[in-house]
């Protein structure tokens, strides 16, 4: 087996990072944040980490911590806790963090950020940083930043999404083709037909091999060779639990006409993922239409779901579904 390993490559020097020496102190409440949270991750001591609207809060299974409370910016997309144990914050227009535990440092533009909304962070196999932004793909190497976009063969500029394979190939998810890259040429993806994938926001690889993605026209799954669609189903965000079972997040046909798609939380149950018409169970959203928006999802130590919305994030454990909003947002 052939394995890749990606470089970012030579790149052109650019100004060393602003330091932000943050004087206030972490914000703790009881509640989460109560507008958008666009995705969840987990920190090595098993915190989870919650990118929002109002900033990147740790919760540690009682308390919600605002870490970036100190820093000018509220509105993240993403979050990453890296080997070295930084943690890394994307945001929704000015760029992205990195903090060490005491101080901020701020990328840009202006230090070789492709641009600075930063939808999704990613750490491959050899310790690269790797920036989804809405001007291409930026790879950081610990002193600067190279940078892919259409002129170096990427499809699309507006990136979404990244995952590495055993192979040490790169796959990107773009807001139009999906597309694969082993450190020097990207490769356009398409399926039997012919066919290219359009608007990739979430691909993974399950503890098969087998790596999952959605696009325009569902949920689809690839096999060595083969891409298998598996659900008509909207997923813009995947997930792998404990037992085998994939979940996802998307738009459905609303019940009710003229307010928009609705959107689910769904489960495919691990023993019928290889049959023709897989298990599927929906947890519908309590809200219509856009406000609705399912984000991204995390699965917590003890099996329970956590899931980023437009209204903050919930848990679910299998029976209930919980928000941790303030009684007043309620």
């Amino acid at each position: 087996m052939s394995v890749f390993l990606i470089s970012c490559g030579q790149t052109k020097t650019f100004a060393p990072p602003d330091n932000i020496e943050s004087e206030t102190k972490d914000t703790v409440t009881s509640y989460g944040p109560n507008t958008m949270v666009r995705n969840i991750k987990k920190d090595r001591n098993g915190n989870i980490l919650i990118a929002s609207y109002l900033g990147v809060f740790r919760y540690d299974g009682k308390w919600f911590t605002n870490i970036t409370s100190g820093i000018p910016s509220p509105s993240f997309w993403d979050v990453l806790e890296d080997r070295k144990g930084n943690l890394w914050f994307g945001t929704r227009d000015s760029g992205v963090y990195r903090f060490n535990g005491k101080s901020f440092q701020h990328f840009t533009t202006r230090q070789g950020l492709a641009n600075n909304q930063a939808i999704h962070i990613y750490e491959d196999k050899v310790g690269n940083i790797w920036f989804a932004t809405a001007g291409g793909a930026s790879c950081y190497d610990g002193n600067s930043f190279r940078n892919f976009t259409t002129k170096d063969g990427l499809p699309n500029n507006a990136v979404t999404t990244f995952m590495e394979d055993t192979t040490g190939k790169l796959w990107f998810g773009t807001r139009g083709e999906a597309c694969v890259y082993d450190g020097r040429t990207f490769t356009v993806l398409k399926n039997k037909d012919g066919k290219s994938f359009k608007n990739v926001w979430s691909i993974i690889k399950d503890k098969k091999g087998s790596i999952w993605f959605g696009d325009v026209d569902g949920l689809w799954r690839y096999d060595d060779s083969t891409f298998t669609k598996v659900s008509q189903k909207d997923a813009s965000a995947i997930i792998e639990d404990k037992k085998g079972n994939i979940w996802t997040t998307g738009e459905v046909t609303p019940n009710k006409p003229n307010i928009g798609n609705d959107w689910v939380l769904s489960r495919y149950d691990a023993k019928s993922l290889y049959n023709k018409m897989p298990t599927v169970t929906e947890i519908r959203s309590r809200y219509e239409g856009s406000k609705g928006m399912l984000c991204g999802m995390l699965e917590d130590n003890d099996g329970s779901i956590f899931c980023g919305s437009f209204f903050g994030v919930y848990r679910y454990d299998g029976k209930t579904l919980t928000d941790f909003k303030s009684k007043k947002a309620q």
